[in-house]
């Protein structure tokens, strides 16, 4: 038989802690993408959780914004698997790659996630493997098609685009985007 309870307000909901711990760390990446201002009171406002259950999940804004930071390096380096994915059908084709990256970097809230993880490693060294993680993964895909010194030139020009991208709001043109690739992806030789 219900209780009082029961039949005025209906049956009792369940609370997933998970889900809701999930949706804290989601609010708070979202917030650090958005401006980086991140206290409690926003995160439970964008959770829409009581205030009570952010410090509740994290004892300190820190561990919050280290799972917020998490979270987006995670999204970022799972970007990274489907573009390797997709070049890796062509065989790595300078051009395709430029295609992919320039999708990438129109994408404003993908490259708001990279000056997101950028800037919280500079302030906090600690976080850097966070960072570079997809700068790391993105040498490591391109040595597929072209030697590691290449790769990692090539990685330092897509961090310079991504800034290009924030600061302008557009990415660099397919056009520039493809040239710099070929010439960049053709391996050093053992002469020079």
């Amino acid at each position: 038989m219900p209780t009082h309870r029961e039949e005025t307000e209906g049956p009792r909901q369940r609370r997933d802690p998970q889900a809701r711990r999930r949706a804290i760390v989601r609010a708070a990446a979202d917030l650090l993408v958005e401006d980086g201002d991140l206290t409690h009171r926003r995160v439970a406002e964008r959770a829409q959780v009581p205030l009570g259950a952010t410090t509740y999940y994290f004892s300190s804004l820190e561990d919050l914004r280290e799972a917020a930071l998490e979270l987006l390096a995670q999204e970022i380096n799972d970007e990274l698997i489907e573009i390797g994915r997709q070049a890796a059908s062509t065989g790595g084709q300078p051009a395709v790659l430029a295609a992919l990256l320039h999708a990438y970097l129109s994408d404003t809230a993908q490259v708001r996630i990279d000056a997101a993880l950028y800037t919280a490693a500079v302030h906090r060294p600690a976080l850097r493997p966070l960072a570079t993680r997809w700068f790391e993964g993105f040498v490591d895909m391109l040595t597929a098609w072209t030697d590691p010194a290449s790769a990692r030139a090539i990685a330092m020009f897509v961090d310079g685009a991504s800034l290009h991208a924030l600061l302008q709001g557009e990415p660099l043109e397919l056009d520039t985007l493809t040239r710099t690739l070929t010439v960049l992806m053709r391996p050093v030789s053992e002469e020079a």
